[in-house]
C-alpha cells in the first residue's frame, strides 16, 4: 500500500503460498555476517556434490532416476506391487536514494550479452596460433553500437557466434582490444564490458558455469589476458582504465579463491607508488572492486593490512589529486568487510575513523558523499565500536544535513537511519532478556542523541520538492528526514512524542503549505513505535482536523500527506488487538468513509493514498465476526473502488493497482451478511477479464498495460473465490460460475506473461480448494499449464506458486489427483535436481511430497524409491548447515521444515495402509535427523513444532515397530520434554499429542 517515503513498507500482497525473498543460490560459498562470501562447510555426505544442499543429486543420478521412473510408469500396477525404495548486514548506498549498494549496471550493452552459450565445459583451449583472428573485432564492436538496428543486430550476432565457437580467441581478442591504445575509445570500452559480462552473471548457475569456463582456459592464454588487463590500468583513457579495473576484479573473484593469481595484490600495491595519478586512481579503484568480489577469508591478513594501508593513505588530506582520493574513499567502502581485525585494534580503528571523518570535510562534494557512505557502512558493520566517535559523528552529520549538498546530506541522514536499524534489530531480538552483558550490545545511541537529533530531522521536513508527490521514485531531504524520524520513533518509543508534538501543533495551521505538510508528515511518521496509550489521545484530537484537511486544504501536497497519515492511524491504532478504546466508533465511521470515498475522486496521488487508508480501515475489521461497522456501507465502498479502476487517469500514481488491492482487502475482511454483494462482483470482474482477452492487435506498451490489468483482475477473482467458497450461504450460487472462470483462466495462460501466470495460477488454486473433488473435470485441460509452471526455472516465482497449487489440488482432489501424479512427481524430481532453479522453491517442493502422499495414500509407494533418498540427502545436509548468517539460517530452517512436512505427509499417508512396513527402512534415518536438529540448537519455532509432530507421526504410523527406537533415543526424550514445557501453545499441543502416540507405540 502507499508509502510516503517511497521506501519498502513491508506491506506486500498476500498469496496462498508466500515465498520468502531469499539469497541467491549458493554452491561453494556462503555469506558471512558482514554479507561477504565465505567457503561453504564441507558436506556431511562425501558421495554428494559440494553444492548438494541445493542440487541434491548429480545430473547422472537424475538421468538414471528418471529413466527408472519411466520404466516404473510403463510397468504401472506391477511397479506398485513390489517394495520400492533428493546478508548479511545491510550495506550503504553510493546513490542518494536507496539503502542497498549501487550495483554497477552497463547501460546500452548489446542484447547478445545476455544470451545463453552452450552448456557444459568447452574443450581444452587451442593454442593461439590456431585461433581464427580474421574477424575485425574493432569494426564489429563499433557496429554493435551503431544507431542502425540492422547493423547493430548483425554485429551482435557475429560476436555471439565468435564467443560460442572460439571462447579462447574471443576473450583474448577483447582483452587485446581493451589494452590497445591505438584503438577507438568506444570499441575499447565495449570490449571491456563484454569481457566482464563473459565472466559473471546474475543467476548463480550461470555464474558457476562462466567461472568453470574461465578456469578451463589454457594457462598461457589466461596469463596473456591478465597481462593485458594490468597494462590497461596505465592507459591515458579513463574509460579503459575503469573497465579494466572491473574485469580484473571479476577474474580475481574466480582465481583468488582457487589460490591462483597469487601476485595480483602485490602487483597492484606496487602501482600505488607510481607518480602518475591516473595509475594510482585506477589501482585504488581496482582494489575496491577486488574487495567487493573476493571473500575476506581468501586474502591473507598481511595482504589485507597492506590493502587498507594503501587505501587509507590514498584518502588522506595530504593526497593532492581529488580523483585518487575519491577512488580511495570508494575502495574503503568495499574494503570495510576485510577490516575486522583492524577495527578490533584501537589505534588502527582510530586512524581509519579519523581519515574517514576528515574526508567528510573535503572540498569535493563527491568525496564528502563517499566518505559519509563509508560511515553508513561502518555504522552497521562495526556498530559496537562506535561509542568513542559518536559525538564527533553527530557534529559532522548535523553540519552536512543543515548546510551541505543534498547528495551529502542524504547520506548523513542515512547514517542515523542505519543506527536506528541496528538498535531496532538488537532490541527486537533481546527485548525480553537484554542486559548490558548480552552478546549483542545496545548502546542506545539514538536515545542519547534524541534531544539534538529530532530537531535536526524536523528541519529537514520543510525541504520538500514541489513535484515529489507526482514522482514515484522521488527521494529527497524531506523524505529521508521523515523516514529517519519514523525509525527513531520505532527505536525509542514514547520518548519521541513530546519532542515532535510542539512542532506539529505550531506548524499544522500555518498559511505556508510546507509547514502544514511537514507537521502532518511528522505526526504520521511517529505513529509506529510509541504505545497506543500515548498516541490514542493525540489521534482522537487530530482525527476530525485531518478529515477536514483531506477535503478542504487547498494544497495537494497537504492532502496527499494527510491521507497517508490517516492510513498510518488505521494501520497502527485500529483493530481488535488493541487494548485501548477504539479510535473509530459508530459515531465517526460514516464520516471517515464519506471523506475517504470523496478523496478517491481527487487527483491520482491523493486518491491513491485515500485507497491506502481505506485498505487499513477495512483490515482493522478482519476479526469483526458477524457485525462489522463497514457492512452498511459495503455496496458504496465497492462501487467507489470500481469507479476508481475505470478512471482515465487510473494509470498514474499506481491508482488502479491501489484500488484493486483495496477492493481485495475489503472483500477479504467482509462478513457473511455482505456475501450477496460480493457475489454480484463475480460477473463484473469476469466480464472485465473477458474484455482484456478480446483485445485486438496491441502495441508493446498496450500489451504491458493489458497484462497488468489481467493480473489485477485474476488477483481480485482469487480473493472473491476464497471468500465465497468459504461461505455456506453462497457456495451453490458461486458454483454456477466455475466453468466460465476456469475457461477465462485457461485463456489467460495463453498470454504467456509471468505476472499474469502467477495470478491466474493462484486463482486456480483457490478455485480448486473451493470446488473440491469436482475440480477433477478441469484437470485434463489444466494439466499442461501446471506442468509448464513447474518447468519455469527462469521465472522461479511462477514455479514456486505452481508448486503451492499442486498442494491445493492434492487437498481438493485427494485420490482423484492420482492419474496426474506420475507427471507431477517426475517434474518435481527434476526441479530438485536442477542447479538452475532458485533455491527458495525447493523447500515447498519437499512439502509437496507430503501433500501428494496424503492425497493418494499407499499409492505413493512407487515414488518412495525416488523421494526418500532425496529427502535423506537434504536432511543430512540441512541438519549440519549451521550458520552465523541470519538469512542463510532462515533458509536452512525453511528447508528443514519442508523436509519435515514431507516426512509427516508420507507417514500420515501410509497410516491406515497395510503397507506401512515399506517405511521401516527409513525410520532410523528420520529419527537421526530429529536428533541432529535437537542437538544443533538452531531450529526456529516452526521447525520445532513440525519436528515434534513428525516424532509423533513416526510412532503413530509405525506403532510398536518405532516405539522401541524412540524410547531408546535420549535426544528424543529430551526434545519431547523441552517441547512439553514450551511457552508456544502450538508446540506444546503437538508435543502432548506426540507423547500420547509414543505411549501407544510402547
Amino acid at each position: 500500500m502507499p508509502s510516503k517515503s517511497n521506501k519498502p513498507t513491508g506491506e506486500e500482497k498476500k498469496t496462498a503460498h508466500p515465498i520468502e525473498n531469499p539469497l541467491p543460490p549458493i554452491s561453494n560459498v556462503r555469506p558471512a555476517s558482514d554479507g561477504r562470501d565465505l567457503p561453504a562447510p564441507a558436506p556431511t555426505c562425501p558421495h554428494l556434490p559440494k553444492d548438494a544442499l541445493f542440487l541434491f543429486f548429480s545430473p547422472h543420478y537424475l538421468i538414471s532416476s528418471l529413466l527408472s521412473l519411466s520404466r516404473c510408469l510403463l510397468a504401472a500396477a506391477a511397479a506398485a506391487a513390489s517394495p520400492l525404495l533428493h546478508a548479511s548486514r545491510r550495506s550503504a548506498d553510493w546513490a542518494a536514494a536507496g539503502r542497498t549498494r549501487l550495483r554497477r549496471r552497463n547501460r546500452g550493452i548489446p542484447v547478445f550479452l545476455h544470451s545463453r552459450t552452450p552448456r557444459g565445459l568447452p574443450p581444452r583451449s587451442p593454442p593461439l596460433s590456431t585461433v581464427n583472428m580474421s574477424l575485425d573485432v574493432t569494426q564489429v564492436l563499433l557496429s554493435a553500437q551503431s544507431a542502425d538496428g540492422a547493423t547493430r543486430k548483425l554485429a551482435e550476432e557475429s560476436l555471439k557466434q565468435f564467443q560460442e565457437q572460439n571462447l579462447t580467441g574471443f576473450l583474448f581478442s577483447l582483452s587485446s582490444e581493451l589494452a590497445n591504445e591505438e584503438k577507438p575509445e568506444e570499441s575499447r570500452r565495449l570490449a571491456g564490458l563484454i569481457l566482464k559480462n563473459a565472466l559473471d552473471a546474475k543467476e548463480q548457475h550461470r555464474k558457476n558455469e562462466l567461472f568453470q569456463r574461465w578456469l578451463a582456459l589454457d594457462a598461457n592464454v589466461k596469463a596473456q589476458i591478465k597481462a593485458f588487463l594490468l597494462q590497461t590500468l596505465s592507459s591515458p583513457a579513463a574509460s579503459a582504465r575503469s573497465t579494466s579495473s572491473q574485469v580484473i576484479a571479476k577474474v580475481a573473484g574466480i582465481e583468488i579463491p582457487q589460490k591462483q593469481w597469487p601476485d595480483l595484490i602485490g602487483s597492484l600495491l606496487s602501482n600505488i607508488h607510481q607518480v602518475q595519478p591516473n595509475v594510482k586512481q585506477a589501482t585504488l579503484e581496482t582494489l575496491g572492486y577486488l574487495c567487493e568480489e573476493v571473500s575476506p577469508e581468501a586474502v591473507d591478513q598481511d595482504q589485507v593490512n597492506k590493502i587498507l594501508t594503501a587505501v587509507v593513505q590514498g584518502m588522506n588530506a595530504s593526497e593532492g589529486n581529488s580523483d585518487v582520493r575519491l577512488a580511495a574513499t570508494r575502495a574503503l567502502y568495499n574494503a570495510l568487510g576485510f577490516a575486522q581485525v583492524n577495527f578490533s585494534n584501537d589505534m588502527e580503528r582510530d586512524y581509519i575513523m579519523r581519515v574517514v571523518c576528515e574526508a567528510t570535510q573535503s572540498p569535493e562534494v563527491n568525496i564528502r558523499q563517499a566518505a559519509f557512505e563509508c560511515l553508513v557502512a561502518i555504522s552497521s558493520t562495526y556498530y559496537e565500536k562506535l561509542t568513542t566517535y559518536m559525538q564527533d559523528i553527530f557534529n559532522i552529520t548535523a553540519k552536512a544535513v543543515r548546510g551541505d549538498e543534498e547528495s551529502v546530506a542524504l547520506q548523513a541522514i542515512e547514517f542515523w537511519s542505519s543506527i536506528c536499524d541496528e538498535e531496532i534489530d538488537i532490541l527486537d531480538e533481546y527485548s525480553s532478556e537484554f542486559t548490558a552483558d548480552s552478546d549483542v550490545p545496545c548502546y542506545y545511541f539514538i536515545k542519547q542523541a534524541l534531544p539534538a537529533l529530532v530537531p535536526m530531522l524536523l528541519e529537514t521536513l520543510l525541504k520538500q520538492e514541489e513535484d515529489q508527490d507526482l514522482d514515484e521514485g522521488a527521494w529527497n531531504l524531506a523524505m529521508a528526514g521523515g523516514t529517519c524520524l519514523g525509525l527513531v520513533a520505532r527505536t525509542v518509543g514514547d520518548d519521541i512524542v513530546p519532542l515532535v508534538m510542539p512542532f506539529v501543533e505550531e506548524s499544522i495551521t500555518k498559511p505556508d503549505w510546507r509547514h502544514r505538510e511537514a507537521a502532518t508528515y511528522a505526526f504520521g511518521s511517529i505513529l509506529e513505535g510509541p504505545s497506543a496509550d500515548k498516541l490514542a489521545p493525540l489521534v482522537n484530537l487530530a482525527l476530525n482536523f485531518m478529515l477536514s484537511a483531506l477535503v478542504k486544504d487547498p494544497s495537494n501536497h497537504v492532502k496527499d500527506t494527510t491521507a497517508w497519515t490517516l492510513g498510518r492511524i488505521f494501520e497502527f491504532l485500529h483493530g481488535s488487538a488493541l487494548e485501548t478504546a477504539p479510535i473509530i466508533t459508530s459515531e465517526n465511521c460514516q464520516q471517515i468513509l464519506t471523506v475517504l470515498l470523496q478523496s478517491m475522486k481527487d487527483v491520482p496521488n491523493v486518491a491513491e493514498k485515500a485507497c491506502g487508508a481505506l485498505y487499513f480501515l477495512a483490515q482493522g475489521y478482519v476479526d469483526a465476526g458477524s457485525a462489522s461497522p463497514l457492512a452498511p456501507f459495503f455496496q458504496d465502498i465497492v462501487q467507489s473502488l470500481l469507479s476508481v479502476t475505470h478512471r482515465e487517469d487510473a494509470g498514474e500514481s499506481r491508482l488502479r493497482t491501489a484500488a484493486y488491492e483495496t477492493l481485495n482487502e475489503v472483500v477479504r475482511c467482509s462478513i457473511e451478511e455482505t456475501g450477496p454483494i460480493v457475489m454480484q462482483l463475480v460477473p463484473v470482474i469476469m466480464l472485465e477479464l473477458h474484455q482484456t482477452l478480446e483485445a485486438g492487435k496491441l502495441s508493446t506498451d498496450e500489451r504491458e498495460k493489458r497484462s497488468e490489468l489481467q493480473g489485477l483482475l485474476c488477483g481480485c477473482l482469487q480473493v472473491i473465490i476464497q471468500k465465497l467458497g468459504g461461505m455456506e450461504s453462497t457456495k451453490y450460487s458461486f458454483s454456477q460460475y466455475t466453468d466460465q472462470m476456469m475457461e477465462l483462466f485457461l485463456r489467460v495462460f495463453a498470454c504467456r506473461n509471468a505476472t499474469v501466470h502467477e495470478e491466474a495460477m493462484l486463482a486456480i488454486g483457490a478455485l480448486a480448494y473451493a470446488a473440491g473433488p469436482n475440480f477433477s473435470k478441469y484437470m485434463s485441460q489444466f494439466y499442461q499449464y501446471l506442468e509448464m509452471g513447474l518447468q519455469n526455472f527462469e521465472e522461479y516465482q511462477v514455479c514456486a506458486i505452481t508448486v503451492g497449487v499442486v498442494g491445493d489440488l492434492c487437498r481438493a482432489l485427494e485420490d482423484k489427483i492420482l492419474p496426474f501424479c506420475d507427471g507431477i512427481m517426475t517434474q518435481l524430481l527434476k526441479d530438485l535436481s536442477s542447479n538452475q532453479l532458485h533455491r527458495s522453491v525447493k523447500p515447498p517442493i519437499f512439502s509437496c511430497f507430503g501433500d501428494i502422499s496424503l492425497a493418494i495414500g499407499e499409492n505413493f509407494e512407487k515414488y518412495l524409491i525416488y523421494a526418500m533418498p532425496m529427502l535423506q540427502s537434504a536432511a543430512d545436509l540441512s541438519a549440519h548447515a549451521a550458520s552465523a548468517d541470519d538469512e542463510l539460517l532462515d533458509y536452512t530452517n525453511q528447508l528443514r521444515n519442508g523436509i519435515l512436512e514431507a516426512y509427516s505427509g508420507i507417514l500420515q499417508g501410509f497410516k491406515s495402509s497395510p503397507k506401512t512396513q515399506l517405511l521401516m527402512p527409513y525410520a532410523p534415518h528420520i529419527l537421526h535427523f530429529l536428533d541432529a536438529l535437537y542437538n544443533g540448537k538452531d531450529m526456529d519455532d516452526t521447525v520445532m513444532k513440525t519436528a515434534i509432530g513428525v516424532l509423533g507421526d513416526l510412532a503413530d504410523t509405525l506403532g510398536v515397530h518405532a516405539g522401541p527406537m524412540i524410547n531408546q533415543s535420549i535426544s528424543s526424550k529430551k526434545f519431547l520434554e523441552e517441547c512439553l514445557t514450551s511457552d508456544d501453545p502450538l508446540i506444546k499441543e503437538s508435543a502432548e499429542w506426540a507423547m500420547l502416540a509414543i505411549g501407544r507405540a510402547g
